[in-house]
């Protein structure tokens, strides 16, 4: 977060699942998304996954990086490999997020 703008992603364990990412279907600028409104698509050789947008919001800016090289999701995913920018509509929805120690936990005890 900063401030009001997020930047969305997915996180390494995701990529790990998906293994090599050959596409990312960015979200379009300036769309209204509602939380876990579907906003695009991340596709690999193993399968093509949707993206859920984890809050509400505008869409600010896209990674126009991805649509070249979509590899960067699974070279860096939590960093250059980030997908849009989104300006939040309720920021109270960031209260439903789990943060990240919470996420790992949950991966752990998913195996």
């Amino acid at each position: 977060m900063d401030g009001d703008v997020g930047t969305v992603g997915i996180t390494n364990h995701a990529q790990e699942r998906l293994s090599e990412v050959i596409f990312v279907e960015l979200p379009r600028l300036g769309a209204q998304v509602q939380k876990g409104g579907a906003v695009g698509v991340v596709e690999s050789v193993k399968a093509a996954s949707d993206l859920y947008s984890p809050v509400s919001g505008e869409i600010l800016g896209v990674n126009e990086a991805l649509t070249g090289k979509p590899e960067l999701v699974n070279e860096d995913a939590e960093g250059a490999g980030w997908i849009y920018k989104i300006k939040l509509a309720e920021p109270s929805e960031l209260d439903t997020l789990l943060d990240r120690e919470a996420y790992l936990a949950s991966v752990r005890e998913q195996g």
